[in-house]
């Protein structure tokens, strides 16, 4: 090789390692960043799936160039950091991280089996080795601290030698046990994940969205389960954190004595079950497994059951069940060599917006809905992801040609989570919610207090078609017998009736012809149309499903002006005077039938026959709960709701189905929502099940 080739070559490994010192550089700060985002804000700017790219991107630097390896890589250490409005805790034990495999295939699982296996020297004739396969929950470590039985500290993991006193806020979490029995050790810090369940998650957000609605300053939703847990459990007021439902599991241990006369553990899994014994919860899923074969199964079955459970996973971990073989195996740097997390494909990934499409709902709901750039999240392509409506897609302030995180968690539809703003286009657009509906052209209004737009169309928008015809049917409308979804599905979708009328021209070979309908059923379903025909017409007003019109505003509504002629031309002045009718309803029977397709529905329900009787409109009378508005809200243990709304509406009460300044009262039983929340705050008088009975007899409370 001539000199010059040499200074060629060393010229080139130079500029290969200055261009490796840039990037890692470029990387440690950006994971830096996003770690701190993460852990101490609770705000992550990217996805787990980003981050785990970026952090194996330096991994592999490091590994090709060991010189770039710094004491302050994010490779080395645990990311977090105490916040200042909290105490310092120092663990005793560190609660380090675990490897986390990336490769979410079967071959992932074998990799782990296969380390272990060289780790502890053991041949192919050798048993295999035996592991605790557990859950990998998207929650918040936590450490909980016990002192003669007694709870006196949860700390977080923070950096992983020093936390954060988080123990008021931990106390509210009633899955956690204060005292434990009395043969637990003198000392015993129990590791373990805090979470929020799915179901809980989307009652709090329903809840923010409520109060938001009602112009509530300084509300927001959450974005995912994590991020909602992190916050209660950071929270400065435990009285907040405990009005957000969190759950707990244990999954390991730190700082221990000696237990009292009980069994010395000599494996993980024996461990777990005493925990358990002492009043933690251990996730039921929880296996011992044998060998490789049985981590990949394990890793297959949680993945097939992954969507059914209610709290979320990103994957699960398994760990070498015999103590002395963790002891034995040890840790490398930050992580133990006898365990591995080891993931699910990502649910939250960046994405491109297309378009913002507005969709109509079955009851009549536009939801606007962006089209995405096909995206591979949590194990299928996702094209679209909902943004609620108006003012949520306003509030994330998502526009076409941003760059998005999309989130997909169970069997919920994708949801557009946040804006990447540093890769927002000058020309992104603004979305405006759209006046009319895409489906029919009937006007799209948002009512006072409400965060959705509807369609206005009701019998004549095809969207709504399918609700629509099931509404008139059910036993409180128009009772039409043998008139289930499942049938209304088929004929809707086939054709046969687009408009409610077209239910009684229906032939006997057409209702023979659909699924599970043989020809005595066909005739059933005819006979039932035909009596259907001997309409009352508050049945007919109710099952016409105009919106906000249940079946005690139809009475009011027939009994105070005796003829649909009259309430089809009344102004929304004249409906006000009816008594169970506010100036939300007033405005919905009034566009109601203000729209020319919906008198055509109800001409031509006249023309196939349907009849009532009509008269004079009747005087009110005074009952004894006359004037009075009531809201029913979270489960009651005297009776049901709707046998309480039957009892109150006849005694003359209005039974709302929200809550206003004219609301009366406010009865809230078990487990009350965003109703009770807004009676509080305008200082509406709430009853529990006695202030009901009382009401029911004719007293006020």
């Amino acid at each position: 090789m001539s000199t010059m080739d040499l200074f060629a070559d060393e010229s080139a490994d130079r500029s290969s390692q200055s261009i490796a010192i840039a990037r890692a550089a470029q990387l440690r700060n950006c994971l830096h960043h996003h770690a701190h985002c993460y852990y101490t804000l609770d705000a992550p700017e990217v996805p787990d799936a980003e981050y785990d790219r970026l952090f194996r991107e330096l991994q592999a630097l490091e590994d090709a160039h060991p010189e770039l390896l710094t004491p302050d890589s994010p490779t080395q250490r645990v990311g977090g950091r105490v916040l200042d409005a909290f105490a310092a805790v120092a663990h005793r034990v560190p609660m380090l991280s675990i490897r986390t495999e990336t490769d979410t295939e079967a071959s992932g699982a074998e990799a782990f089996d296969t380390r272990v296996r060289k780790e502890l020297s053991l041949s192919d004739g050798d048993p295999a080795v035996e592991y605790v396969a557990e859950l990998k929950f998207d929650g918040l470590a936590m450490s909980l601290r016990y002192e003669a039985g007694v709870l006196v500290q949860a700390a977080t993991r923070g950096d992983g030698e020093t936390g954060e006193d988080v123990t008021a806020n931990i106390r509210t979490i009633g899955q956690i046990p204060l005292r434990l029995p009395s043969d637990a050790p003198a000392v015993l810090e129990v590791r373990g994940e805090v979470y929020m369940r799915r179901d809980d998650f989307e009652k709090l957000n329903e809840r923010q969205r409520a109060r938001i609605a009602s112009g509530l300053k300084g509300e927001k939703t959450f974005v995912n389960p994590r991020n909602a847990a992190a916050g209660a459990v950071r929270q400065l007021d435990s009285g907040i954190a405990a009005e957000r439902p969190l759950s707990f599991f244990a999954y390991g241990w730190g700082d221990i004595s000696e237990a009292k006369g009980g069994p010395v553990w000599t494996t993980h899994y024996q461990a777990l079950q005493q925990l358990k014994a002492w009043g933690f919860p251990v996730a039921e899923q929880t296996s011992c497994v044998w060998g490789a074969a049985g981590l990949v199964g394990f890793h297959q079955r949680m993945a097939a059951e992954r969507d059914a459970l209610p709290y979320d996973i990103d994957g699960v971990v398994y760990k070498v069940n015999r103590l002395d073989w963790q002891q034995q195996l040890g840790f490398v740097t930050r992580e133990p060599r006898w365990a591995v997390a080891h993931k699910y494909p990502a649910q939250e990934e960046m994405t491109q917006v297309l378009a913002i499409d507005v969709q109509v709902g079955r009851t009549g709901k536009l939801t606007p809905v962006a089209k995405l750039a096909p995206v591979f999240v949590g194990g299928v392509t996702v094209t679209n992801a909902t943004l609620h409506n108006e003012l949520e897609a306003r509030r994330k302030d998502v526009r076409v040609g941003d760059t998005v995180i999309v989130r997909r968690a169970g069997d919920v539809i994708p949801e557009v989570v946040s804006v990447v703003l540093d890769k927002r286009p000058q020309n992104a657009l603004l979305f405006t919610m759209m006046s009319h509906c895409p489906v029919c052209g009937s006007l799209a209004e948002r009512e006072e207090g409400e965060a959705d737009h509807r369609c206005t169309g009701g019998l004549f928008c095809s969207a709504q078609r399918k609700q629509a015809v099931w509404h008139f049917a059910h036993r409180r409308a128009m009772d039409i017998e043998g008139l289930g979804d499942k049938l209304v599905d088929q004929l809707v979708d086939s054709g046969q009736v687009n408009t409610l009328a077209d239910l009684y021209h229906l032939k006997l070979e057409t209702l023979a012809a659909m699924d599970r309908m043989a020809e005595k059923s066909a005739i059933n379903l005819l006979e039932a149309l035909e009596q259907s025909k001997q309409a009352t017409l508050p049945r007919f007003l109710f099952g016409l499903g105009i919106r906000h019109v249940g079946e005690a505003t139809a009475k009011e509504l027939a009994r105070h002006f005796g003829q649909l002629a009259a309430i089809m031309e009344a102004s929304e002045d004249a409906l006000l005077q009816v008594p169970d009718v506010g100036p939300i309803v007033a405005h919905s029977i009034h566009t109601f039938f203000a729209q020319a397709h919906n008198r055509e529905v109800v001409q031509a329900l006249r023309d196939a026959g349907v009849r009532w009787a009509e008269g004079e409109a009747l005087a009110p009378t005074e009952m004894p709960l006359s004037g009075i508005t009531v809201v029913l809200t979270g489960t009651l243990q005297s009776m049901g709701r709707d046998e309480a709304k039957d009892k109150l509406e006849a005694l003359g009460a209005k039974v709302a189905g929200s809550v206003s300044k004219k609301t009366s009262y406010v009865v809230a039983g078990a487990e009350a929502g965003s109703k009770l929340d807004k009676a509080q705050a305008l200082g509406v008088p709430v009853l529990d099940d006695a202030g009901l009975a009382l009401l029911l007899n004719g007293d006020k409370p």
